[in-house]
């Protein structure tokens, strides 16, 4: 699944239907889930966004027994450095951190707009240790049969084992337009498309969720590649 990015609402229609598409027939014997990261940010509902995310898939129905793994994207390690590091606090906030502190804390005060210690500390105090835990330890790569899932994409010409962790999770240009054959089929988020890139090295699905309402994902299953989307 791609980027979130605050969408509740979003991730509570996809997920129903990727439910509805795990009960097919035949039922695979094996069901993993990724979440490729950015899932704070921008949209009103982040804290709400987390929670559903560490409740993992349901105990029952077709989703029971899925393996779920939350892979992080550049917001998370964003939002969690900006609880101590000032140095990244003006641009996390204007790059949606904002809506963030928001839905934690509530209204911020006018007069705390920029007061970047003020909202340091309100953000610690309002982000409940077991959400700060799962944000700040969330692994940066997944490799399952001929696909490698990561946010960013991964840096080509480097063994998925040496990828740089900046590259897993903020790499563009030299990953998105490079043709040339990776060790996997890299699945991943982060740069934005109306609609979902399929080329033969990756598979791109982050469609924007937060502005177009439109939030994807891609189903693998044997040779067969197929999208589910709100």
């Amino acid at each position: 699944m791609g980027d979130i990015h605050g969408r509740r609402d979003l991730l509570d229609r996809l997920l129903a239907q990727v439910e509805e598409d795990a009960a097919r027939p035949p039922r695979p014997p094996r069901l993993v889930m990724v979440f490729l990261g950015d899932y704070v940010d921008r949209g009103p509902d982040s804290r709400a966004v987390v929670e559903r995310l560490m409740a993992g898939p349901p105990s029952s129905g077709p989703l029971a027994g899925a393996e779920w793994i939350c892979l992080k994207g550049n917001h998370e390690e964003c939002m969690v450095r900006f609880l101590d590091d000032a140095g990244v606090a003006r641009g996390w906030l204007w790059n949606g951190g904002r809506a963030t502190v928001t839905s934690y804390v509530g209204t911020v005060p006018d007069d705390l707009e920029w007061d970047i210690p003020a909202l340091q500390m309100l953000l610690g105090r309002a982000l409940p240790p077991a959400q700060l835990r799962f944000l700040a330890r969330l692994p940066l790569l997944h490799v399952e049969g001929d696909y490698a899932f990561a946010h960013a994409g991964i840096r080509p010409g480097v063994a998925l084992a040496d990828q740089n962790p900046d590259d897993l999770m903020w790499i563009r240009d030299s990953f998105l337009f490079d043709p040339s054959p990776l060790e996997k089929v890299v699945v991943h988020g982060h740069t934005i498309a109306p609609l979902p890139e399929l080329r033969p090295n990756r598979i791109g699905i982050d469609t924007g969720a937060y502005a177009s309402g439109v939030l994807t994902a891609v189903v693998l299953e044997g040779s067969e590649r197929r999208f589910l989307s709100t």
